[in-house]
């Protein structure tokens, strides 16, 4: 997980720590603690690792919100981590609807509100004071801040993914709401850089180092989305059949030994290894190994069909002929082996689709529209 480390699971999802939290960790506690009840001594320290455990508890039960809820509409969730800017919980898939992509994006800010609203009525109805009632005070303003800066309507924040969902709703097209909220979050990225700059330069009292930071990571993580909406929309429209390599390794299984070495074996350009057998109707029967043609003399091979050497598959997914080209990516992603047979009604196999095939589809795509 990129040097981050595992610390437990929560609900069963993985639950991870960023390096960086460390650093977020010693500088809360000594703010919150001997900086600011240095009368304190010792306990000051205890206080302020207090405050800062409960912060980022506070951070994990934002990103909780948007994984439990996830989970309810059967999505997974690969993992929470914990790192400088805050927290993000990594989802499996995109929600199936906009309205759900919506309840998944807005369910994190309703929990920072939520222990905004908890922490304040503890504060004013209950007796306690001094530095109890200041930490409880910080908190419930760090919720509140939390809530409200994830609200910002650009990618990567919630809010981002909120304007995703309408968008989406509008259109009828997730790339369409993934490019808008990329291109506001990005305009958000350039915004808190020339205010950060221009605190920095003595310009301006708002905002600060950390906000040309914060700024940073906005303007590259709402890039990577806009790049992902790119994407999105050249696939848009297009299923597994378009894929398929043109020369999938398909042979059909009363062909004979030499046809089959004559026709796909001898001058191919790609040396396959194995071969998806077919009969007569199209439909996948089995596999052949082309290194089991050594086991038969080669004057044989005219008199010999492949189905003699056709055997079981061992290891292949399957996907249906009108699969949306997307999801066939997120499969491929998914499975262990880097390949998927494509199969119309009937099991009628169409060929072999996989993340080499797909990268040519859409290289031939840009070049007619290059053309054109």
């Amino acid at each position: 997980m990129d040097g981050n480390l595992r610390v437990g699971n929560l609900f069963g999802i993985p639950f991870f720590i960023n390096p960086s939290w460390f650093l977020v960790l010693a500088l809360v506690t000594w703010q919150l603690g001997p900086l600011e009840f240095p009368q304190l001594g010792a306990i000051a320290w205890v206080l302020g690792l207090a405050t800062a455990l409960l912060l980022f508890a506070s951070v994990l039960a934002h990103e909780l919100g948007h994984s439990l809820v996830a989970l309810r509409q059967g999505i997974p969730v690969n993992s929470i981590t914990l790192f400088i800017f805050g927290g993000l919980a990594s989802l499996g898939e995109e929600s199936k609807t906009p309205g759900q992509a919506f309840q998944v994006a807005i369910a994190g800010p309703l929990v920072s509100f939520f222990f905004f609203g908890l922490f304040n009525a503890i504060i004013y109805f209950t007796p306690i004071s001094g530095a109890i009632a200041y930490i409880l005070g910080t908190l419930a303003y760090i919720n509140l801040a939390l809530g409200l800066f994830n609200l910002i309507p650009g990618l990567p924040l919630d809010g981002g993914n909120v304007l995703k969902s309408i968008v989406w709703k509008i259109t009828g097209k997730p790339y369409k709401g993934v490019a808008f909220a990329s291109a506001v979050g990005q305009v958000f990225g350039w915004l808190g850089i020339g205010v950060g700059l221009a605190s920095v330069l003595g310009f301006t009292n708002i905002g600060s180092f950390w906000t040309i930071l914060i700024g940073l990571f906005l303007l590259q993580n709402a890039g990577r989305s806009a790049q992902t909406a790119t994407i999105q929309e050249q696939l848009s429209g297009l299923t597994a059949a378009d894929a398929v390599y043109p020369d999938s390794p398909i042979i059909a299984a009363d062909s004979s030994l030499r046809e089959f070495v004559n026709n796909h074996i001898i001058g191919s350009d790609r040396q396959w290894q194995k071969f998806l057998v077919t009969n007569e109707e199209g439909q996948l029967v089995g596999e052949i190994r082309v290194e089991d043609l050594k086991t038969i003399p080669t004057n044989d091979w005219w008199d010999i069909q492949v189905r003699s050497l056709t055997h079981p598959i061992e290891q292949l997914s399957t996907v249906p002929s009108d699969q949306p080209l997307l999801d066939v990516i997120n499969l491929l992603d998914d499975q262990t082996t880097p390949v998927l047979a494509v199969l119309k009604e009937n099991n009628v196999l169409v060929g072999l689709v996989e993340k080499a095939s797909i990268l040519q589809l859409l290289q031939k795509r840009a070049e007619v529209e290059q053309a054109a």
